[in-house]
């Protein structure tokens, strides 16, 4: 397998020659370090042994102890037990970038403890922190060492380890894919780049089939909230569907993400210093593409829509004035007093326009609020949905890949903070309160009678820091997770419903001016 970098992953049944890599990792839970070094060498287990009993090394989560000898080895700490999948992802992250700095060129993991699957999601971890942005670097901070990854196991059978090894590159692809977008200037990264590139992933990816729309086919179809926020920008705003049907598919499933590629404010103009990251307002809408994508190279059995309302939000002459307002394609009018809540106006063109293809679920993703960062930090996204069960899934999704979510709830109450004096909603609150939960019952309005969940991803989005999995930059939230809950569909689906026939107006086309 290679991906991460162009990083080769094999696995290995039983015990390695410590000369076969540049660097030996063994990973070590808290109080088990005769497991952990059952399958060293004796010697060297026995050298380690004694080092560690003199450094106090405890195998906490994120530790790590090197010893340096004919081959370095890495002790990696797990944490106690039972070890959960995102400290052996965590642990394999911390190991890829030490081996980084010892400029090693082949890593070898020997395990005495875990089981055969904890070594894939030691790989996932090792891979994802391998990324790099280095496009407009022009030192060699970038350069990557690591070419290759044993994973051995006493129990292991290689042969079995290879599908998941597949699988786990097509999904990082698409998260590189999805920091990469994130990571690109505003300058670059226009609507219309993003249309490109989803054009160019249905020529890679045998399955996938892209829409991209143009100013005249926004307009015809009543996508009235993205021509409001795209009349600010001198760049065209693109609205992008890209699908997979998988064969035997028996559920369809639309993803929308927000794809504002830079956000001013527009009128209700930001702070300069909160402007600086505002190229990362597109980020649900990269890590939808990207797990439509990464199902399409899995072959997984759904049938999956990302829908991605592309603009800029910038203060041009042409741009939409607080007091505004907009009437939507479902007739809903709303009253804009906050250009600089505009993701809500553009999701709400396709929220309708995925309801009226009656999908099993609709989900959307979108750097929506600052509220959401304030209150759940930059390691974990809010969702709230219409529908528990729904929710449930993506709990347990994020839980499982290592993208955890927060349920925050849709408080009836707070509704009446969205009425306004001269349409049905306003796009804000007047109390100022409740940021996230107000803009998720504002989405509520566009949804109908569909299963619904919203995630505001602000927070995990962009990392200010360096993380295990990423460097500072976009992190790809939202695709590891969405692949994981996709994956997870077949199990116990209902039967297949007839495909929702579409209206003459909103056939499949693509605008010459894209």
């Amino acid at each position: 397998m290679r991906g991460g970098g162009m990083v080769q992953v094999r696995g290995h049944r039983g015990r390695l020659h410590t000369g076969a890599g540049d660097v030996l990792v063994v990973p070590m839970a808290e109080g088990a370090p005769r497991a952990a070094l059952a399958r060293v060498d004796r010697r060297l287990a026995d050298a380690l042994a004694a080092r560690l009993r003199r450094a106090g090394f405890r195998a906490r989560a994120d530790e790590l102890f090197v010893h340096h000898g004919d081959t370095p080895v890495v002790l990696a700490g797990l944490g106690p037990a039972p070890v959960q999948p995102e400290a052996w992802r965590r642990a394999g992250a911390r190991s890829r970038q030490e081996a980084e700095r010892q400029r090693a060129g082949r890593v070898m993991l020997q395990a005495g403890v875990g089981a055969p699957h904890d070594m894939v999601a030691f790989a996932e971890g090792f891979l994802l922190a391998g990324y790099r942005f280095a496009r407009y670097t022009s030192d060699e901070r970038g350069r990557r060492t690591v070419r290759a990854l044993t994973l051995a196991h006493q129990a292991l059978e290689p042969a079995q380890l290879r599908p998941r090894l597949a699988a786990l590159e097509a999904m990082v692809v698409e998260v590189f894919r999805a920091r990469d977008l994130v990571n690109e200037p505003a300058s670059v990264k226009t609507p219309g780049f993003l249309g490109e590139q989803a054009q160019h992933l249905a020529g890679e990816v045998p399955g996938l089939s892209a829409v991209v729309w143009g100013p005249t086919e926004i307009a015809a179809e009543g996508l009235t909230g993205l021509v409001a926020v795209a009349r600010g920008t001198r760049e065209e705003p693109r609205f992008i569907q890209l699908h997979w049907a998988g064969p035997g598919a028996r559920q369809r499933i639309a993803l929308i993400g927000k794809a504002i590629t830079f956000d001013s404010g527009g009128l209700s103009l930001k702070p300069a210093k909160s402007m600086e990251t505002m190229k990362y307002d597109m980020a649900g809408g990269a890590a939808v593409l990207g797990a439509v994508a990464a199902a399409a190279r899995l072959r997984l059995p759904v049938d999956v829509t990302a829908y991605v309302p592309a603009t800029e939000n910038l203060p041009g002459g042409g741009a939409q004035k607080p007091g505004d307002v907009i009437r939507y394609s479902n007739g809903t009018t709303v009253e804009v007093l906050n250009t600089d809540a505009e993701g809500r106006l553009v999701l709400a063109d396709a929220l309708v326009l995925a309801s009226r293809t009656r999908p099993d679920a609709i989900i959307d993703l979108a750097t929506l609020t600052g509220a959401a960062r304030i209150a759940l930090g930059t390691l974990v996204a809010g969702v709230m949905g219409n529908d528990q069960p729904l929710v449930d899934r993506l709990l347990a999704a994020g839980q499982a890949a290592g993208e955890p979510l927060w349920q925050l709830p849709l408080v009836r109450e707070y509704r009446d903070d969205l009425k306004s004096p001269i349409a049905d909603l306003k796009n804000v609150s007047s109390s100022g309160e409740a940021g996230s939960i107000i803009a998720g019952l504002f989405l509520q309005e566009f949804v109908g009678s569909s299963a619904w969940a919203h995630l505001d991803i602000a927070g995990p989005a962009f990392a200010d820091k360096d993380l295990p999995h990423a460097p500072r930059g976009g992190t790809g939230f939202g695709v590891r997770l969405l692949v994981r809950y996709l994956s997870d569909l077949d199990a116990g689906a209902p039967a297949k419903r007839a495909p929702t026939k579409r209206s003459a107006s909103s056939r499949v086309r693509t605008s010459p001016s894209s």
